[in-house]
């Protein structure tokens, strides 16, 4: 599990970044907890402090606001993306369709379960949340895209760094448009998304000898 907009690790942290993991994942926790008492329009910096047994200034020195402590939880989400398609990546090797439709089903599933894209999608219009998915979407597309991109590297796809990445930017920019419209019953959107890039993903493996296109 990633922890507050960070990729995974397995190397021992130094002391100083381990506790300022720790902390943002201590406040976001708090954050979440709230999240399923009230909307996000109705918690306040000082009621998430509390809730994460922290000073204000604490969380101000940490987040800098209210946005940018969203924007954190927006990160988070996005690092929950990247770790169900990776997930499914190296559970069917050599199965590209359905390790996109499974990585994808898994995600829609955690992301209507959140909290804060429930209080996105309810009650009154909420343009601070909304912009983070949109208009101000570039930090979480440049993180997930970095993150999931190394997945394609290192797995059995075995993508050159561009198509990585290619790959890897249509996937997440194309799963972040579901949040504020999440997908209907009358579509299979994590089948449409595996009909859609899995192709692609085959195109690579079947080359297999190690020689890639712009490599």
């Amino acid at each position: 599990m990633s922890v507050a907009g960070n990729p995974r690790t397995t190397g021992r942290l130094p002391y100083q970044e381990a506790a300022r993991e720790l902390l943002r994942s201590t406040v976001l926790d708090a954050m979440r907890d709230l999240l399923t008492e009230r909307d996000w329009s109705k918690i306040t910096l000082g009621d998430v402090a509390t809730q994460a047994g922290v000073s204000r200034q604490t969380l101000y020195n940490e987040f800098g606001s209210r946005a940018g402590l969203s924007q954190a939880y927006a990160l988070r989400l996005a690092d929950q993306l990247v770790d169900h398609v990776a997930d499914a990546v190296a559970s069917n090797v050599g199965d590209a369709a359905t390790a996109v439709r499974v990585g994808m089903t898994d995600f829609f599933v955690s992301a209507s379960l959140d909290p804060l894209v429930q209080s996105l999608l309810a009650g009154e219009m909420k343009p601070d949340l909304l912009r983070l998915i949109t208009l101000d979407a570039g930090p979480l597309l440049v993180h997930a895209t970095t993150r999931l991109a190394q997945v394609f590297v290192d797995s059995w796809v075995d993508a050159t760094p561009a198509e990585a990445d290619i790959l890897a930017h249509a996937l997440v920019r194309i799963a972040l448009s579901y949040i504020p419209n999440p997908p209907v019953a009358e579509r299979d959107a994590p089948a449409e998304m595996s009909a859609l890039l899995s192709p692609y993903i085959d195109l690579i493996v079947s080359r297999g000898d190690g020689v890639h296109a712009g490599g």
